[in-house]
């Protein structure tokens, strides 16, 4: 299960992201992976303003948590670029506000994987020569497989 997209700007960045938004659940994983300006917490803005949420969205790099509270799911934006090792993040306690429902999306996900919930997303974010951003979206897990079906029809004016 594997989506390209492209996005050439912030705003259809944001777009995708709050479009996203619509097949999350509570308890959801991501995964966001890319190089530095790949857009990754641009994604997240638009995935907080998906999820109800309408204040500012910023990244979480020093701060590593931020909560976003909504009417529909809390989201967790959390970002391990700066964390040397995985204990740093199973101590930030994030299994807890999964287990409440929360939805959780980790930029460097990559890097702790294997913590996220068993069904889960991951997002690679890169951008190409013309300066668009191509979002690779994979599915991981058997409730990914039940929902890819809406999750390609919400994305599908993205397809690259």
């Amino acid at each position: 299960m594997q989506l390209e997209l492209s996005a050439p700007s912030a705003d259809e960045t944001r777009a995708i992201g709050a479009a996203l938004a619509a097949s999350l659940r509570p308890g959801d994983g991501v995964a966001l992976t890319g190089e530095l300006g790949a857009g990754k917490t641009t994604l997240v803005q638009g995935v907080a303003r998906g999820v109800g949420y309408e204040g500012a969205v910023a990244s979480p790099t020093f701060t590593l948590v931020r909560e976003y509270r909504s009417g529909r799911v809390d989201l967790l934006h959390v970002d391990v670029y700066r964390l040397d090792r995985v204990q740093d993040v199973v101590d930030l306690a994030l299994e807890e506000r999964i287990d409440e429902g929360a939805v959780l999306v980790i930029e460097w996900g990559d890097a702790v994987e294997s913590l996220l919930p068993p069904d889960h997303l991951v997002i690679e974010m890169t951008t190409g020569d013309d300066a668009a951003r191509r979002i690779r979206v994979r599915g991981v897990g058997p409730t990914w497989s039940e929902r890819w079906e809406g999750l390609e029809r919400d994305l599908e004016g993205w397809a690259a």
